[in-house]
């Protein structure tokens, strides 16, 4: 194995375990915390497939204002910051089982699909004019979605959290 095969390796390795913590801890902040860890180890492995604007664009886009977002959401919303045992779930034992059986399947798949396929790493691969090209000409239209869909999010946890209360006010300081 090469360096950048065993880097590229090692940052899966932490992108899948801080998901699996993203998805198990009982801390909301803590999830979006390790959220931002597991766009980190992606952010890198782009980098060593040496893709820097699309590794540049996942911190920038996704830590920066997706892992914003969430937080910003959090707080609007007065979810609870701290352990939240009332939002645990007894499905826990079947959602593992649809989570180890659907990776089960995707890893088959890709192994299947990709087991003899290489990529050569060229530097500049993942350049600034062919990633405009491809998002100007193919992706327009989902990324202008994606945006609409983050602005109706926001605008959802601001109005979440003026929602009226049982007596009429809208925070403790009016009641």
């Amino acid at each position: 194995m090469t360096v950048p095969e065993i880097v590229f390796t090692a940052l899966g390795v932490v992108a899948v375990a801080s998901g699996v913590l993203t998805v198990t801890t009982r801390q909301i902040v803590h999830a979006a915390l390790w959220l931002v860890v597991s766009f980190g180890a992606v952010a890198g492995m782009y980098l060593v497939l040496t893709a820097e604007f699309v590794a540049w664009v996942q911190v920038l886009i996704y830590v920066g204002s997706i892992v914003v977002l969430l937080l910003f959401g959090i707080m609007l919303t007065r979810a609870p910051v701290g352990r939240s045992d009332g939002l645990d779930s007894r499905n826990r034992p079947w959602a593992l089982a649809v989570a180890v059986g659907t990776a089960v399947v995707l890893v088959t798949v890709l192994w299947r699909g990709f087991r003899d396929a290489r990529i050569d790493l060229e530097p500049g691969g993942g350049s600034g004019e062919e990633i405009g090209a491809a998002v100007f000409r193919q992706w327009v239209l989902p990324f202008e979605v994606l945006s609409v869909l983050l602005l109706a999010a926001l605008v959802g946890a601001i109005v979440l959290s003026k929602a009226r209360r049982a007596d009429g006010s809208r925070t403790p300081e009016e009641g």
